[in-house]
């Protein structure tokens, strides 16, 4: 057991490719910010998927304060995916989804447990993931790689430079969301 009382900073990616991802997006980050603190957004990213044929997805990240352990983070965010209409026991294995909410890294913090593993098993390979990331904190080393997230997402994208399709602006309630909040911090 471990027992953490400030956790570090903590990257959460924000994944979609059902329905209207900003809208979901925008929802899904007012909630989180009603008991965290967000430091930081990355730009939207169009991304390729990973897994079976499906839509593109829509990605960013978001950097955070948690006030807590992660395992409440953790199922924090599994609340607001079931409420955007994620149903984890009905989806394929990296199939398309309403949202998907994921822990990327918490700044050095290594955690396993059966739930939840951080840094993210797959974070250090995904340029969906990566990419987000590194614009929000790209001198943050990965704990168990030893590279930056910056030097990690210019690997992935020079690995396959088709895994991140482009970027794109806000739509308007996403940046409204985003203005609120920030105003609010």
């Amino acid at each position: 057991i471990c027992i953490i009382q400030n956790m570090p900073d903590v990257i959460v990616g924000f994944g979609a490719n059902l329905g209207d991802p900003p809208a979901v997006f925008a929802a899904a980050l007012d909630r989180l910010s009603r008991e965290t603190e967000i430091i930081g957004v990355s730009r939207l990213w169009r991304t390729r998927p990973v897994g079976p044929d499906q839509p593109d997805f829509t990605n960013f990240a978001v950097l955070l304060r948690w006030p807590g352990d992660p395992l409440r983070l953790l199922r924090r965010c599994r609340d607001i995916e079931t409420d955007a209409g994620r149903r984890r026991e009905a989806e394929d294995r990296w199939g398309p989804r309403t949202l998907d909410l994921d822990l990327l890294v918490a700044r050095d913090l290594v955690w396993r447990s059966g739930d939840l593993t951080l840094p993210h098993p797959r974070f250090h390979q995904r340029a969906f993931a990566l990419v987000p990331a590194a614009e929000l904190a790209p001198d943050w080393p990965h704990p168990l790689v030893g590279k930056t997230i910056e030097e990690l997402a210019a690997e992935t994208i020079r690995a396959d430079p088709g895994a991140v399709i482009s970027s794109a602006p806000f739509p308007a309630e996403l940046q409204s969301a985003v203005d609120r909040i920030v105003a609010h911090n």
